[in-house]
C-alpha cells in the first residue's frame, strides 16, 4: 500500500532499473512508477515481459521504456543509462536488480562459473554504479542488490554469497567517495522471495541432509519469523525507501529484508 503522501515522492524523477523485466526488478519498477518516476527497464533476455511492463505503465499514464542490456557487459549498461538520460532528460535513481543464482560445492566450481557469477552480480553492479554516478547530481540515489546469503551460510552457495558480499563492501566504500557529490549508495539484501528464481532454486537452500525429510514450506515455518516468502512488492518497498528523500541520511549500508530469518 502506498499512502497519498508517498505517491509523489518521485514526481519528476527518472530511474533506471536493471533486471527490471520480472521478479524483484519488475516490482521495483512498478513501485517507482506508482510514486511518480519515469523508469527505464533494463532486461537481458525476456523482451516480452519487459515490453508488457512498459505497456502496463503507459496504459496507466506513466512513462517507461525498455532497453536490452546485459549487465555483464559494462558497455551495454552504459548504453542503457545513456538511453534513459536521452529519453527522459536526467537520472536520479539507479536500482540495480539484475543477478544470477548459483549453487554448487567447492569441488565442482569452475573458473567459468566464477567469471559468470561475478560478471553479473559484482562487476555488473560496480559498473552500473559507475555509469549512473556520471549522471547523478546532489540527492542522487544508487541502490544495489546483495542477499541474505552474504551473511548466512547455505550449503553449496559459496560462489553466489561471495559475489553478494562484495556488493556490501562496495556500497560501504563508495559511500565515502560518492557522498562528496551528495549521492547516497546503499544495498538491499532480500531474503527468500516468491519469484521465478525462488521457484527454480528454492529447494537448493535446504541442507542436503534434509533431502526427503523437509520441504521448503516446512523450513520456512521454523526458519523465518514471518513463516513465508516475501512478495516482490514487499522487497520493492525497501528499494523505494532507499531511493527516496526519506533515506536522505542513510548511505553505505545494506538493508536486510528477510522476514526475520534465523
Amino acid at each position: 500500500m502506498v499512502s497519498s503522501a508517498q505517491q509523489a515522492r518521485f514526481e519528476g524523477k527518472v530511474a533506471v532499473v536493471t533486471g527490471g523485466s520480472r521478479g524483484i526488478g519488475a516490482a521495483v519498477a512498478r513501485r517507482l512508477v506508482r510514486e511518480g518516476a519515469a523508469v527505464a527497464v533494463g532486461y537481458r533476455d525476456d523482451q516480452e515481459s519487459a515490453a508488457a511492463l512498459v505497456a502496463e505503465v503507459r496504459a496507466g499514464g506513466g512513462r517507461a521504456l525498455a532497453v536490452r542490456a546485459d549487465v555483464a557487459d559494462p558497455e551495454q549498461t552504459g548504453a542503457l543509462i545513456e538511453r534513459a538520460v536521452a529519453e527522459f532528460g536526467r537520472l536520479d535513481v539507479l536500482a540495480s536488480c539484475a543477478g544470477v543464482e548459483h549453487f554448487d560445492t567447492l569441488d565442482r566450481i569452475t573458473p567459468a562459473d566464477f567469471d559468470h557469477v561475478f560478471a553479473v552480480n559484482t562487476r555488473g553492479q560496480l559498473f552500473a554504479a559507475q555509469h549512473a554516478a556520471a549522471h547523478l547530481g546532489e540527492g542522487g540515489r544508487i541502490v544495489l542488490t546483495s542477499s541474505v546469503s552474504a551473511s548466512k551460510a547455505f550449503f553449496g552457495h559459496t560462489l553466489y554469497a561471495a559475489s553478494k558480499a562484495a556488493v556490501e563492501a562496495m556500497v560501504l566504500n563508495l559511500s565515502a567517495e560518492l557522498g562528496r557529490g551528495g549521492i547516497a549508495v546503499n544495498a538491499i539484501a532480500p531474503g527468500g522471495t516468491a519469484t521465478d528464481m525462488a521457484r527454480e532454486n528454492g529447494a537448493n537452500y535446504l541442507h542436503p541432509d534434509l533431502a526427503g525429510k523437509q520441504d521448503l514450506s516446512e523450513w520456512l515455518e521454523v526458519g523465518v519469523a514471518l513463516r513465508r516468502l516475501a512478495e516482490p512488492a514487499e522487497i520493492a518497498a525497501g528499494y523505494a525507501f532507499l531511493a527516496s528523500a526519506d533515506a536522505a541520511y542513510m548511505t553505505g549500508r545494506t538493508l536486510r529484508i528477510d522476514g526475520g530469518m534465523f
